[in-house]
């Protein structure tokens, strides 16, 4: 009998939240809009990468299919996302006594442009950029930069999600 009544309060607290729109379950207050629009960032950084925007852009479109019940358009889209990786970049950042970097940083900055096609306020441009760290005796490539990519592919891409349509 217990167990019934716990089953039912859960229900009941489930349908009343979702139905007053209280709490959203997508993960993200996308408002109206039922299509999302994201274009290619291309590399124009410096340094150019060559996987580097392919994989930007692929994670973004993940995270907001993934998150959100947006369906992902080629054109037209409700909401809008553009730009383009504008930093990609290492810098030594701790020294030890002999003068040599302990450890280097790589940085990425990308430009992100929101367009919100059905409320022109939240449209937004500004640049994104996080860190990854690593020991300045190792080669950053293969299975270490693709472990940098995960990291800052991931901070920047969420970033880019609570700003435009993440509303905690």
């Amino acid at each position: 009998m217990k167990k019934v009544i716990q089953i039912l309060f859960f229900s009941f607290i489930t349908i009343t939240l979702v139905s007053c729109g209280v709490y959203s379950f997508t993960g993200g207050d996308v408002g109206n809009a039922k299509t999302i629009q994201i274009d290619f960032f291309p590399n124009q950084a410096p340094i150019i990468e060559p996987a580097l925007g392919q994989r930007f852009t692929q994670d973004l479109q993940d995270l907001f299919t993934r998150q959100t019940n947006l369906t992902l358009v080629s054109s037209s889209g409700d909401l809008h996302f553009d730009g383009e990786i504008v930093d990609y970049r290492i810098n030594p950042m701790s020294a030890q006594a002999n003068q040599t970097a302990a450890q280097n940083r790589l940085t990425i900055v990308v430009n992100t442009r929101y367009t919100n096609n059905l409320d022109e306020k939240k449209n937004f441009e500004k640049q994104f950029s996080f860190y990854h760290d690593y020991p300045a005796d190792v080669q950053l490539t293969g299975s270490r930069l693709d472990a940098a990519f995960d990291e800052i592919i991931e901070r920047i891409t969420q970033d880019i999600f609570n700003a435009s349509v993440g509303k905690w």
